[in-house]
């Protein structure tokens, strides 16, 4: 609309300044052409879902002032090591543009990008005032473009480096910030796996007087993480090393006395290897943890059922599955604030694991979580009627992703189809948000999810279905669908070509090992040629079948870096 806005400049900024999400801003921008402009130039922060939906041009034209961007890259299923080496998503192209058009540039934060040493050094001299850098899932450096950052970045704040690609040359990186630097208040290098330089990192502990976010790397021993916290008292968030060395009683008493000292901590995390009798240590922190993150630490029923007895307000509980039912019983009855639950897998990859995680372990929490609404839950065996139970006891959950480790797994009771569990879920969690199916499921689950779920942003699916008619289903009654993730599943054209009116409004879709082929992904790009149509071809397969589709809305067209292996239709 051209029409004018009865707004005063000052109060329109003053409305826009209220607005923290990007959709909310996204959506005022389009009330009129003042609200617009008014968008444009008083938005500081940029978040871009695809790397591919746009270019760095066309966002430095719309958006003069930011300040702060996070970049999405390659799909989730780079994860599990579907997406082809060198895919693409890198970074260096989109930080000349910055350094051209934003030179104040102060906040950089990116997911599964490719960056190289060479664009790290880049960012580092091109950014006077740049000040936080995080990369999540991100590969092609090393510590020497970390080495760049820490010597180059006067006025860096935060450095987080997690579950990257990175190439480890050991720990003098931490060497290069200048015994002057003081302003780090969020350091985490938990994923890198070398020895660090104990003492640089210990005096830049102890220079960073604002730090409250430390996480250490399992390299890291007892007695060096006590040294650190006496330095340290203020920390809010802390990520120990290896939690399994010998103590003397004098240092175990040391350690526990600098853990009590740290009155704000709220976030506990590393716990590597953690031996259950240094566990106590942790019981003076534990009082006012709202997230404990026990992914890194095997530990056993009885060593979390002691560990939970001293945590009242968790909110937020990882765990691997080597606790079993009976710790999963001790969440339940210690922890009635919890809200999120995610259990991993010791060990995904041995079927003849002896211990785990049930259905029962799941119960119990929901009998004891009414709270519960986010959780990620890996088991080898489920039913129907516990997932009912689960979310009659919990109906708030806005994200339920159930990973059945067995593909196509039946009710291991009935031997029915996980069909009812997921219609339970969909039908009483009107909330619902992102939804991960598994188990043996026909299309009847789908049919579920299309009729009843019409909040869900974000499915996945694996090794389900019966028919295209199942992904028909989904296409057609979820209107707010974003994201769709679909492995070897049997869906073939007649599903792809269900979401043509959808997918312009989506962010993407991914199909693998599914029965789509290569006529069927060019009438896509045909009739919708404002999609970038994808096709990962694996050497030797069939030339008339698409092995891995990626359909993506774009602003930018077709991307020009696709490698060989990428056929851009």
């Amino acid at each position: 609309s051209t029409r004018r806005s009865s707004f005063p400049d000052e109060v329109l900024e003053r409305v826009l300044s209220l607005l923290k999400t990007h959709r909310d801003r996204s959506s005022v921008s389009l009330v009129c052409k003042d609200w617009y402009n008014a968008e444009r130039w008083s938005r500081t922060h940029v978040f871009i879902g695809n790397c591919y939906s746009v270019s760095p041009e066309i966002v430095a034209r719309r958006f003069p002032k930011i300040r702060s961007v996070t970049l999405k890259g390659k799909p989730r299923f780079s994860d599990f090591n579907l997406v082809p080496e060198n895919w693409g998503a890198d970074i260096h192209a989109w930080l000349v543009v910055f350094a051209a058009k934003y030179p104040f540039l102060e906040e950089l934060r990116l997911k599964r990008m490719a960056i190289s040493d060479e664009s790290l050094e880049f960012l580092a001299v091109s950014f006077p005032n740049f000040k936080a850098l995080s990369l999540l899932s991100c590969d092609g450096f090393s510590t020497n473009g970390l080495a760049a950052i820490a010597t180059h970045c006067k006025n860096l704040t935060e450095l987080d480096i997690q579950e990257n690609g990175i190439d480890d040359k050991g720990g003098s990186w931490l060497s290069c910030f200048p015994e002057s630097f003081t302003s780090l208040e969020v350091l985490n290098f938990a994923n890198l796996s070398s020895d660090i330089k104990f003492d640089a990192l210990e005096r830049l502990v102890g220079r960073c007087k604002s730090m409250r976010v430390l996480k250490l790397n399992r390299s890291v021993s007892l007695e060096q993480l006590q040294r650190l916290l006496v330095n340290a008292p203020q920390l809010a968030e802390l990520g120990t090393g290896s939690f399994s060395e010998e103590l003397t009683f004098r240092q175990y008493v040391e350690l526990e006395s600098a853990l009590s000292n740290c009155k704000n901590m709220h976030t506990l995390s590393g716990l590597w290897d953690a031996k259950g009798i240094y566990l106590p240590a942790l019981y003076p922190v534990c009082t006012h943890l709202t997230f404990l993150n026990l992914s890194y630490a095997a530990l056993r029923s009885d060593e979390l059922a002691k560990l939970l007895a001293h945590c009242p307000r968790l909110k937020r509980l990882w765990v691997l599955d080597t606790v079993e039912d009976k710790g999963l019983e001790a969440v339940g009855l210690n922890c009635p604030l919890l809200e999120e639950l995610r259990v991993f897998p010791a060990d995904p990859f041995d079927e003849e694991i002896i211990h785990g995680v049930t259905e029962a372990g799941f119960v119990a929490v929901s009998f004891g979580c009414p709270r519960l609404h986010y959780v990620l839950y890996f088991c080898r065996q489920m039913t129907n009627a516990a997932v009912a139970t689960i979310v009659q006891n919990c109906p708030d959950f806005t994200h339920f992703r159930l990973c059945i480790m067995n593909p196509g797994q039946p009710d291991y009771i009935t031997n029915e189809p996980m069909d009812e569990a997921f219609g339970a879920v969909v039908k009483t969690c009107t909330k619902l948000q992102r939804l991960s199916v598994s188990g043996r499921l026909t299309d009847l689950t789908f049919e579920y999810i299309g009729r009843y779920a019409k909040n869900l942003e974000t499915l996945s699916v694996a090794f389900a279905g019966s028919s295209d008619w199942g992904m028909q289903c989904v296409m057609g009654g979820c209107s707010k669908l974003r994201k769709l993730e679909i492995r070897d599943c049997p869906f073939g054209n007649a599903a792809l070509l269900s979401g043509l009116e959808k997918y312009e409004s989506m962010r993407s879709l991914w199909m693998s090992a599914c029965n789509v082929t290569m006529n069927g992904c060019r009438l896509l790009a045909r009739e919708m040629p404002r999609l970038n149509v994808e096709v990962m071809k694996e050497d030797g397969s069939d030339d008339s079948q698409a092995d891995k589709v990626y359909v993506y809305r774009s602003i930018a067209g077709p991307r020009r870096d696709a490698p060989p292996s990428v056929l851009t239709l």
